[in-house]
């Protein structure tokens, strides 16, 4: 349920024939709110580009194992850790999710780009994966509202696509022996892609959520209102790489500033003085010293602040981190719309959207379904002021979900509650968070005028 805003305002606010993302628009009570690009809005202007010609293509795996296919997109190599997402729908979010940056995206799905690319539903302004594998890309796709193909995409954003290889097959291998380092690109630069895998190294190594998170910090929906006319309570959403449909759910819900992931806690409060702070999904190992500590830090100061805290995917890890539980690789992650959670104090089972490679360790159970690599992060203490406690597990693998903090206003969970374009079962942890913030600034009302009649 969507407490602030209607769905006709929602539906405004997605997409539109002229392009871009502005998560402001329709909330009551925002004038002129700003607009940011959209992945596709490069295809608007565009009589689409030429259909790729059909050259061949291999694809090589760091364990050996060679793929021959067929390229599209932008016909040039492609290097990173290859991955795969079994969504049978959502392939332009998955391409415009920034959680996929460093990463080579194989689609399980046979079928790829079977009603093309839509104005104004991305989940960023970029396509992100460094590469696409797949069974089959639809050159001619239909859909009244396409203004493209998945080739078009690609080639806008200059990012190679191989097709024509058995992704069972490759699907298959990665699940057994864990994610790996993969080249792919034109035949004849065989002998060029081998010398480059050879010298490649892990993409979580990279400070991957300095890539990918906002340069400066922006006023969303400013004058923000709900129904009865109240300003929305104001939200510091701190971008570790944060998608475009979770700035909409906040946006209906708050007044949203989107963050850098690099700004530190004293900054947010002096300069926009939040009511509460929200950590977003985002790419690599949660563990980096880069930007994500940096990240890690402001998460820690809010919930020592007493201040309501969320934490998605990446968000869900930093607290982890915070709390003093080691986060660790997955053998091959958890990607697709259909994972079953777990919620260990309901006993409901959500099928919810995912996409991550790295997990936050079972305090009892320790890490569960590791990456053979054995990369995890080193011990450290809890930093959060506070206990914590499991509150939603992988009903596939056991592996931790969700954490809620005792005492504190503040929670996290792995899985992406946006869900778009679907499942929807975990959309109402949106309201939770709301409820939550509403709780913490009734009470510090009540505070403040208890402390005026003394």
């Amino acid at each position: 349920m969507i407490k602030s805003r209607t769905w006709a305002a929602l539906l405004m606010s997605r997409s539109s024939a002229a392009g871009g993302f502005c998560p402001g628009a329709g909330v009551r009570g925002v004038k002129a709110p700003p607009s940011f690009p959209d992945a596709a809005d490069p295809l608007l202007d565009s009589r689409g580009s030429e259909q790729p010609s059909g050259s061949k293509g291999i694809l090589l795996l760091a364990d050996g194992t060679r793929f021959e296919g067929q390229l599209f997109g932008a016909e040039e190599i492609a290097e990173g850790e290859l991955v795969f997402t079994t969504g049978m729908c959502g392939y332009q979010e998955s391409l415009t999710d920034p959680s996929f940056a460093g990463q080579v995206l194989t689609f399980t799905y046979p079928l790829l780009g079977n009603y093309g690319i839509i104005p104004g539903i991305s989940e960023s302004s970029s396509v992100h994966p460094r590469g696409v594998v797949c069974k089959q890309h639809m050159a001619f796709p239909d859909h009244r509202h396409s203004v493209g193909s998945i080739h078009d995409l690609l080639v806008a954003h200059n990012i190679p696509g191989i097709e024509g290889i058995d992704t069972r097959a490759l699907t298959r291998r990665v699940r057994e022996h864990g994610t790996l380092l993969c080249v792919f690109g034109p035949l004849e630069r065989l002998e060029e892609m081998k010398v480059i895998l050879s010298e490649l190294t892990p993409p979580d190594r990279e400070d991957l959520v300095a890539e990918v998170t906002c340069e400066s910090p922006v006023l969303l929906n400013r004058g923000a209102k709900d129904e009865k006319g109240a300003p929305l309570p104001r939200l510091a959403a701190i971008d570790c790489g944060i998608k475009h449909n979770i700035l909409r759910e906040l946006c209906s819900r708050f007044e949203v500033v989107w963050c850098p992931a690099t700004m530190p806690m004293e900054e947010i409060t002096r300069d926009w003085s939040p009511d509460a702070i929200f950590a977003s999904n985002g790419p690599g190992d949660p563990a980096h010293s880069g930007a994500a500590t940096d990240a890690r830090k402001t998460l820690a100061s809010a919930v020592r602040l007493g201040m309501p805290v969320m934490g998605i995917c990446l968000g869900h890890q930093l607290m982890g981190l915070a709390a003093g539980l080691r986060t660790y690789k997955l053998r091959y992650g958890h990607r697709g719309s259909n994972q079953p959670v777990m919620d260990l104090e309901t006993g409901r089972v959500h099928i919810t959207s995912q996409n991550h490679g790295f997990a936050v360790e079972d305090p009892v159970k320790g890490m569960l379904a590791p990456h053979p690599s054995g990369t995890c992060s080193e011990e450290s203490e809890n930093v959060l002021g506070a206990d914590f406690k499991v509150r939603h597990v992988n009903s596939n693998d056991g592996t931790v979900e969700g954490l809620d903090l005792l005492d504190k206003p503040a929670f996290t969970i792995q899985f992406h509650p946006e869900a778009c374009p679907g499942p929807h079962d975990a959309s109402p942890l949106f309201d939770r968070f709301q409820d939550i913030v509403d709780q913490y600034l009734s009470s510090s009302k009540a505070e403040i005028a208890t402390r005026g009649d003394s």
